[in-house]
């Protein structure tokens, strides 16, 4: 009985399977029934073929299956079974495809699976199948697929699956496997076609054997925690055509024999630690379709035929080293659809390197020395989605060809030698969602038709020579998030349609203008605006009462004006520091550093009169002033009561809350919170810092948070508001996955708090402080979390605009996800270092991880902060804090014959061998970090590419006699 794709429904427990016992076949795939697999269904004994595939069924298997003995294809994909797989579907003794995957089974996979011997297919993935692959798999000898991916299985691949021999396809990727890869995978299984392993936890090496499997065409290991290089023995797979190893932690180069691979297509090797030049040889792959090499450490040249075939795709080579000419053969790649060659130092003409790509939706070239006007022909690229190719050499004009790419949402041109108007044809995108041309020679009046572009949300025409008038059309563009004009010689009042922006959140910055005339009072309908920046023009007036109403306001610098008058009550400007009031006609009031107001209203009524009027009562205006200042103190203290004992109200919310959200409603966000930590009841408190408790947050959807509430004082401090904005401006701007993740803040009259990412393990601190934990904290693990902490400094000193020093790196500021992975956190105390800046006012860190620099003479550098890392790794290694080991080492009479093993953490087991050089080399580039001379310390940098590509100290002994002496005096 075949009836597939007959739009059948209903259940199946109508039939009464009695009456069809001599049914051979039945097939109701991808219909619509529904309900349970009945257990009568076992009545059709000669049954050898069942076809349910793509219907609703729901419920568990029934176990009477399992009598159904003449049964030999089962086919339930497709459905939403739960419960577990029965025991009972081992006594099908005949059976050769049992397919159950895309259900929803749960528990263990049953060992009895094993008995079905002459099985060819078993497919039980997209599931909730967990516990271990059983061995018993083992004996499947017949098996030609096994797929158990998309399950949360775990524990080792079990070397009994080496049984099967004729195993075509074996798919295992995304579960929670650990352990090695099996090296018998390449010596036993031979006729392996397909080998998916990606997405586990699996480490090691990759074994050499997997190079002997000459009939692989898919190699799927990323998503891994795999190191070591690149077997060269891959350069037997000649019939590969997917290669995908990224996001693992491999080094080494490529190796040359990969040119091998003539049916190659897609190579993937992105988001490793690989180097050196790309092989000469890998011009011989004429037909790949995506080439992924991003975020490794590549240098050299491109190759020259990187797209000989004419086949590219998709072309990624990202933030590594890269330099030299843009290859030629690009040209005529017509069939690339992503190109992604940002933060390398490639050089060439843009207009003569690239061609027309009628496909190409992405295209990013930014931080190059790429030079050459951009080309009219550009505008021929209908499918552009993103385009960027910012920090670069451009020259010429912007074409106003631009304005035909319909499918644009990015334009960002910043940085470059651009000249010329902005073409009002870019007026005409109708999804452009942010458009940077900052920091180019622009000039000429803005003539874009705003009214075109409903989804901009950034516009940063900021740093070039536009003049005239700022457009009122910009009023229009009513999904603004930020908007910077700030550099420019635009003339005329601020136009009263800005006041129009109510989305404005991350910045208004018209400074460095000549603009005239007064503050629209508008200005108070921006109540999530952050920055303000009105600096460096000619505006007058006052600043109107109404800015008070701008609760989220961070920053607000009217500085080099000619204001006067009253600064408005409110707490953003009592705390502001004075510069931002600076040269102006009269400002005063509130602000510290501002003189009070004491006759600001006749001075503005009338001038002169006021002036003589001052001249004639000098004398008495000094008896009234000291009555003044005592009544206005007086009245301060009781303002500062009242507002202390009675909260205040802020469009209509008791709390007078200001927000920064990026990742869900504020004010919501903000009353689940409070709720989810009872007014942030001790409970749930799950650390404490100088500058905060962070505190553990379910809120009602399930979502775990990490709230940092930030110590508010009876009379808070100007550092103390500093920090908390220091430490939103900094990591707003940073994304790294080693860097805890900021999803928001608050800010209100009775809370300031930061909302992180959860890290569900806590600190590195609290594990090394328990003994079962750092038993659990095994060598592997930590060197991993030594590289995971180098990673992320480096990113900060070397990879930001800035160079960012953290200050405050210790065990309590790592957190572990679940998995392990180490990310650094708090930045209370971090701020954006100038290269010309050497030395902070104000001391900052945590007692016995603070560089001697630092301490002493509060001279702060980034090797600050590779002290601190090298003292936090020291930790790591001998369990106690390294700072102990640190002054035990500089006495004359150090025990530096101390034997290392004796050294090392003696909770976990003793490094085994394998891992023993890498401890020891980690051990000694920590030694190298607490170097007493700055000067001597490594940089970050070559912190991370020494544990990125060198594993074992040359001529070092075994651990068992390693001694501190031989560490101290071995080069890296």
């Amino acid at each position: 009985m075949s009836l597939p794709n007959m739009s059948l429904e209903g259940p199946l427990d109508a039939l009464n399977f009695s009456t069809l016992r001599s049914l051979v076949g039945l097939n109701l795939s991808y219909n619509q029934l529904d309900g349970v697999i009945p257990p009568t269904i076992s009545a059709l004994s000669n049954l050898v073929y069942l076809d349910l595939i793509g219907n609703r069924f729901t419920g568990k298997l029934p176990v009477e299956i399992g009598s159904m003995k003449a049964l030999q294809f089962l086919y339930l994909n497709k459905n939403q079974l739960s419960g577990s797989v029965p025991p009972s579907l081992g006594n099908l003794t005949g059976l050769l495809h049992l397919h159950l995957r895309d259900n929803q089974l749960t528990g263990f996979i049953p060992q009895e699976l094993g008995r079905l011997q002459k099985l060819m297919h078993l497919t039980l993935g997209k599931n909730q199948l967990s516990g271990f692959i059983p061995p018993s798999l083992g004996n499947l000898t017949n098996l030609y697929q096994l797929s158990l991916y998309q399950n949360h299985l775990s524990g080792f691949i079990p070397r009994e699956l080496g049984n099967l021999l004729n195993l075509v396809q074996l798919g295992l990727f995304n579960n929670s496997l650990t352990g090695h890869i099996p090296f018998f995978m390449g010596r036993n299984q031979t006729k392996l076609e397909r080998l998916y392993l990606g997405v586990n936890e699996l480490s090691g090496f990759i074994p050499p054997e997997i190079g002997n499997l000459n009939e692989l065409t898919q190699l799927f290991l990323s998503d891994n925690q795999i190191s070591g290089p690149i077997p060269s023995t891959f350069g037997n797979l000649t019939q590969l055509m997917g290669m995908d190893l990224h996001d693992n932690q491999l080094f080494g180069s490529i190796p040359p024999s990969l040119g091998n691979l003539r049916n190659l297509t897609d190579l993937s090797l992105f988001n490793n630690r690989l180097s050196g030049r790309l092989p000469a040889e890998l011009n011989n792959i004429t037909g790949l379709t995506s080439l992924l090499l991003s975020d490794n450490f590549f240098s050299g040249d491109l190759p020259s035929n990187i797209c000989k075939g004419r086949t590219l795709q998709y072309l990624s080579l990202s933030n590594n080293s890269f330099r030299g000419q843009l290859p030629g053969t690009l040209k005529n790649c017509t069939g690339l659809i992503r190109v992604r060659l940002e933060q390398n130092q490639l050089t060439g003409d843009i207009s003569q390197l690239l061609g027309v790509y009628p496909h190409l939706s992405y295209m990013d070239l930014s931080f190059n020395r790429l030079s050459g006007a951009l080309p009219p022909d550009w505008g021929r690229w209908d499918n552009l989605t993103f385009l960027a190719i910012s920090n670069n050499n451009i020259t010429g004009a912007i074409p106003p060809e631009f304005g035909k790419l319909k499918e644009l949402r990015e334009l960002d041109l910043s940085s470059n030698y651009i000249q010329g108007e902005i073409p009002k044809s870019l007026g005409r995108l109708p999804h452009l969602y942010k458009l940077n041309l900052s920091c180019n020679r622009l000039g000429g009046e803005v003539r874009i038709e705003f009214g075109r572009m409903p989804d901009l949300e950034i516009l940063d025409l900021s740093v070039n020579s536009l003049t005239g008038r700022i457009p009122s059309q910009i009023g229009i563009c009513l999904k603004l998030r930020s908007l910077k004009l700030n550099g420019n010689k635009f003339g005329g009042g601020i136009p009263a349609e800005i006041s129009s922006l109510e989305y404005l959140q991350d910045a208004l910055d018209i400074s460095h203008n000549s603009l005239t005339g007064e503050i629209p009072s508008q200005f108070s309908k921006f109540t999530m605006l952050q920055i303000l920046n009105l600096s460096h023009n000619n505006l007058s007036g006052g600043l109107p009462s109404s800015l008070s109403a701008m609760i989220s306001l961070l920053i607000i610098d009217v500085s080099y004006n000619e204001l006067e008058g009253a600064v408005p009550e409110s707490p953003v400007f009592r705390k502001a520091p004075a510069k931002w009031f600076v040269h102006n006609k009269g400002l005063c009031g509130v602000v510290k550093g501002l003189p009070p107001c004491l006759s600001y209203t006749a001075r503005k009524d009338d001038g002169s009169k006021h002036h003589r009027a001052i001249i004639s009562a000098i004398i008495a205006s000094v008896v009234v002033l000291f009555i003044l200042l005592v009544f206005l103190g007086a009245f301060s203290l009781f303002q500062k009561t009242k507002k202390h004992s009675m909260p205040s109200e802020n469009n209509g919310n008791k709390e007078g809350m200001a927000f920064c959200v990026f990742n869900f409603d504020g004010r919501y966000a903000y009353k689940d919170i409070v709720a989810a930590t009872e007014d942030f009841n001790e409970k749930y408190c799950i650390g404490s810092g100088a500058y905060g408790s962070v505190y553990r947050a379910e809120l009602a959807s399930g979502q775990m948070l990490a709230v940092k509430k930030i110590h508010l004082q009876e009379d808070e401090t100007t550092s103390n508001e500093q920090s908390f904005q220091n430490e939103i401006n900094t990591l707003t701007q940073i994304r790294h996955r080693n860097i805890v993740k900021l999803y928001g803040f608050c800010s209100s009259a009775r809370h300031k708090f930061l909302v992180y990412e959860y890290m569900e393990r806590g600190s590195l601190g609290s594990l090394l402080r328990s003994e079962a934990a750092a038993a659990e904290l095994d060598w592997v693990k930590r060197v991993n979390i030594v590289k995971d902490v180098a990673r992320a400094l480096s990113y900060m000193h070397h990879d930001c605009d800035q160079p960012i020093v953290h200050r405050d790196i210790t065990t309590n500021n790592i957190l572990l996800d679940s998995e392990l992975k180490a990310c650094v956190s708090d930045f209370g105390i971090a701020r954006l270092l100038k290269p010309d800046s050497s030395n902070w006012s104000m001391l900052a860190g945590t007692y016995g991880y603070l560089a001697p620099e630092l301490a002493y003479e509060m001279r702060v550098t980034t090797k600050c902060d590779v002290y601190s890392f090298g003292v936090v790794t020291l930790e790591l290694l001998i369990g106690g804090h390294g700072e102990g080991l640190v002054s035990v080492l500089s006495l004359p009479s150090s025990p530096k014959n101390t034997l290392v093993k004796y050294v090392l953490d003696q909770r976990p087991s003793l490094p085994t061998t394998e891992v023993a050089d890498e401890v020891a080399a980690v051990l000694r580039l920590a030694l190298c970090c607490v170097e007493h001379d700055p000067e001597s310390r490594p940089t970050m940098k070559q912190v991370f590419g020494t544990l990125s590509t060198v594993n074992i100290l040359p001529s070092l002994p075994s651990l068992d006699v390693l001694k501190l002496s031989d560490l101290m005096n071995a080069k890296i």
